[in-house]
């Protein structure tokens, strides 16, 4: 069985060109998804302020993202659970500041944190050869989400455990590999529910899901911020993240129970062969 990522398409000059450019771009938006919170933070003092500040990058998303239309599916459902209760990146500046000791202005923890989950996101693409083979994308998605879910749990706990029984670096790194876990799931349930949007919708329609894709992908996370800062400054940055993390677990199997049709879904048995050769 294949086990590494198809590079084939960077064979093809336009994609090569695409694929470049928007390593660029996702750079420079990291580097604003890093600085933003930790400055933020080092100014109040609050998770909460943290969290608002993604409210106010939601609003020209929406705008542009829907500007071709709207149409919403069960997709973009299952995406907003895990986007809105199982993000605890608006958490990270506080956590690193309060429970690993970071300085104010940030430092190795802060670092470690952020990068985590793209880290893990990064190890599940290397390792993504296997996915063509998936028959059964539904539920993949599924089971993709949940396991996000049980990572944010394992991480509220690491946290919140932090300097009992070991040491805070070791704790820092078991909160490290739940975040990296968490980014491989993501990057599998990522590239099945990409290939799922592409396969169904029609190519009138496909411009305009794609629009609701990325303000749901994108605009999730922001109202995450919002949620778990707020939740942070009431409960705790450890029940926080691990509360949205159970949420995730519930409210994903309430829409597997909801949408049935959903967790059905099966790529037919031609297609599949075709993607995996």
């Amino acid at each position: 069985m294949k086990l590494l990522a198809d590079t084939e398409p960077l064979r093809n000059r336009d994609y090569r060109r695409l694929w470049t450019t928007n390593i660029v771009t996702v750079i420079g938006a990291q580097l604003s998804v890093v600085a933003v919170p930790q400055q933020i933070f080092q100014i109040t003092g609050s998770s909460g302020y943290v969290g608002l500040a993604g409210l106010f990058g939601l609003v020209p998303l929406v705008v542009f993202g829907l500007w071709g239309g709207a149409l919403a599916d069960v997709m973009d459902v299952v995406d907003l659970i895990a986007m809105v209760f199982g993000m605890p990146r608006a958490l990270f500046p506080q956590i690193a500041h309060e429970t690993f000791h970071d300085p104010a202005e940030g430092g190795v923890a802060l670092g470690l944190l952020f990068a985590a989950i793209a880290a893990g996101s990064v190890l599940g693409g290397v390792f993504s050869g296997w996915i063509p083979r998936v028959r059964r994308q539904g539920l993949a998605v599924i089971v993709c989400i949940a396991l996000w879910g049980v990572a944010m749990v394992g991480f509220g706990l690491a946290v919140g455990l932090a300097g009992h029984v070991f040491g805070l670096g070791v704790w820092l790194w078991i909160a490290v590999v739940f975040l990296a876990l968490g980014g491989a799931v993501d990057m599998v349930s990522a590239a099945l529910r990409t290939a799922m949007l592409l396969t169904v919708s029609t190519d009138e329609m496909r411009g305009r899901l794609q629009g609701v894709f990325i303000v749901v992908v994108a605009g999730g996370p922001r109202i995450g911020d919002v949620a778990h800062g707020f939740a942070a400054a009431s409960m705790g940055t450890a029940v926080a993240a691990a509360g949205g993390g159970v949420l995730v677990v519930i409210a994903v199997a309430l829409a597997a129970l909801a949408f049935p049709a959903f967790v059905r879904y099966r790529v037919a048995r031609a297609h599949s062969a075709v993607l995996a050769n």
